[in-house]
Parts: structure tokens; sequence; C-alpha cells
């Protein structure tokens, strides 16, 4: 084996450096970057070999010599992967570039007809820049649900008369009757209470399901909004005055709503929030049950249990909550007369909205 001294040691790593710099110009593809990698920097590479040399030198000269080596190594390799990241991303833009679909195209006299959203799809998105308006945040939670969250939590206890009104859909899942498909978007503000704290003003939209006979108004599966403040100094005339607002920008000034006496495990006191039915305006129909009103959904201040169930003190902390079905509005709105057109994907309704 020959022997080096420091001085041709520098001359061998230099001319080692410049033929790598140059062949890294010149790789034109990821496999030569591969040859050059196994030629310069692997274990038997040349990098490898002039570190070989330093057994034989004096152990001042060793040291100085090695950290030369390393040196190079570490910037060559630095060189390497810069270059091998930018020839992988030219070939990613190649690859994404051959597999580019142009949907731009229509062919002249076709029956192409472009698509749009679902009706419950855009009425959830018109809510919901409805309540960003207003100052809420906007907030999402699992549709498979623990009961602590869906029923407990929300001062329905096991037994409760209020999870007959509710027939749910409950999961095989963990203990018996412990994991179902939540009955409302209520259990995301248990969710939203337990991991922020007050102030909140948040609305939760979303799917639902309840074991309800398919009808003019209800199908089994359908949509909610719900809406939860929590400040201090909150009061039932807050609620009013924010489900007045929110009438106002979703109806406009022609329809009337009202809030009457209900009852809700959840609230206290609590409200049945209804508009005029926007089918027979008010004279009475099927659609109403001859009423002249729909119900859309409740509302009213938040049970003290409630707050205790996620920690929040109700003697420092008051709120209100609301909720309604997005179906049941979008209904009401566009004077719909039956509710289970909105599951039989017909494009000849859909394209009318």
């Amino acid at each position: 084996m020959p022997q080096f001294s420091l001085m041709e040691i520098i001359e061998k790593v230099d001319e080692l450096k410049g033929y790598f710099s140059s062949s890294l110009r010149d790789a034109g593809d990821i496999d030569r970057l591969r040859e050059l990698e196994s030629e310069v920097l692997s274990k038997k590479g040349s990098i490898a070999s002039l570190n070989k040399q330093l057994g034989s030198m004096d152990q001042d000269l060793r040291q100085a010599a090695g950290a030369v080596i390393n040196d190079a190594r570490a910037q060559m390799r630095a060189d390497y992967e810069a270059t091998l990241a930018r020839l992988l991303a030219a070939a990613r833009e190649r690859e994404l570039e051959a597999e580019k679909l142009d949907l731009s195209e229509i062919v002249s006299g076709s029956d192409f007809h472009a698509g749009r959203f679902h009706l419950i799809s855009k009425t959830r998105s018109e809510l919901e820049d409805i309540f960003i308006g207003m100052g809420f945040a906007v907030e999402e939670g699992p549709e498979a649900e623990t009961d602590w969250h869906n029923f407990e939590a929300l001062n329905i206890p096991p037994y409760h008369p209020a999870r007959a009104g509710q027939d749910s859909f409950y999961l095989k899942y963990g203990e018996p009757e412990s994991m179902l498909l939540r009955t409302h978007t209520s259990p995301v503000q248990i969710r939203v209470m337990t991991r922020q704290e007050p102030p909140i003003y948040a609305v939760m939209p979303g799917r639902v399901y309840r074991r309800d006979t398919a009808d003019a108004r209800h199908t089994p599966v359908f949509h909610q909004i719900e809406g939860l403040v929590v400040d201090k100094g909150i009061t039932f005339a807050n609620l009013a005055g924010a489900i007045e607002t929110f009438t106002k920008a979703i109806f406009g000034p022609n329809i009337v709503s009202r809030l009457r006496p209900g009852y809700f495990p959840f609230t206290e006191p609590s409200a049945e929030f209804e508009v005029t039915c926007a089918i027979c305006e008010g004279a009475g129909c099927r659609t109403c049950s001859n009423t002249g009103w729909i119900e859309l959904g409740g509302c009213g201040m938040v049970d003290p249990n409630v707050f205790g169930a996620v920690g929040i003190d109700p003697e420092v902390w008051t709120g209100f909550a609301f909720g309604f079905g997005i179906d049941r509005l979008a209904q009401m709105r566009y004077a719909i007369s039956d509710m289970r057109v909105f599951l039989d994907n017909d494009v000849r309704f859909l394209r009318q909205f």
C-alpha cells in the first residue's frame, strides 16, 4: 500500500472533490447518481480508500489528514443529498405532468351538465357563513359517540325518559350500549367545553341518526347544526337576540319566528324555536300538520349540571345553546313538501337549486 504525506492527502481529497462535484452536475438521472455514490461515498469507494492511508501516518498527521477526509466526506454527502432531492422532484414533476388529465374540455353538443352542491350541503355552507359572520367558530366531532358524550354529560342519565324520544342506533363495540351513532350534535358541545376554556362561541354542524320512520318531515339520517355560547353575564335575552339575528339572515324579513316553552334535559329554562310554514304561509297543510308552524329545533340556557360534567363553574359562567335541523330548514326555505326527496338523488330535483 503506498504511503502518502499530509500534503498528498489534501491534494487527493481536492482532486476527488472536484471529480465528484463535476460528476454531480453531469448526472442526468437518479441511476447515474446512485452509481456515483457507490463509487465515491460507499464503504468500498474512493473516500474510504483514502481513509485507509491514515494507519501508516504519524498520530499528529493522522488526525489532521482524518479531519480533511471527514470534512470532504460530509460536504460531498450534503451535495449528493441536495442533487438527489432535485432529481427526485424533477422526476415526480414529469410523472405528474404525464398523468395529468384535462377535465376542462366539453365536447360540443354533448349531454354534459356541470355538477353542483346538494341542497343540504349548500344550506349547511350558508349557515356556517352566517354564524361565522355573527362571531361563531365552526366545530366538528365524530359521528360514532360514547354514551357519556351523547347522553350522560348532557344531563340524560340511564333510564331517563328523554332517551326513549331519541331511539338510538347502538354499536356492537365495547360494553353493551356504550357506543352509538350520535342522535344529535350536542356531544360536540361537550367536547368543545372539555378542551377549551370559556368564553366559547361555536356552532356544530353534522349528520345525526335516529330510528325515525321516514315521512314528510322525518328521515332516520338527517343533519343538525347547534350553537353554544358560554361567557360571563349571558342571559335568555342574548339567546333570543341570536335567534332573531339568524332568522332574518336565513329567511328574510317575511318569515315570522317564535319561541314557546319547552323542555330539554340539558337546558333550563328551555324553549322550542318555530317559524311560519313556508309551504302554506301559515294557513295549514300536511307538511306542518295543519298548524301553520314548523318546529326547527330547541334552545335554552345551559343547565348547571352540564357545566358541572365538563368542569365549568356555573357560578362564574352562564351560557345558552340552540339546535335545529338543516334538512328541516332547507325544506321550509325552498318550500319542499316532502323531506324524503333529499335522499332520492334525483338529478331533476337537484338541478333546481
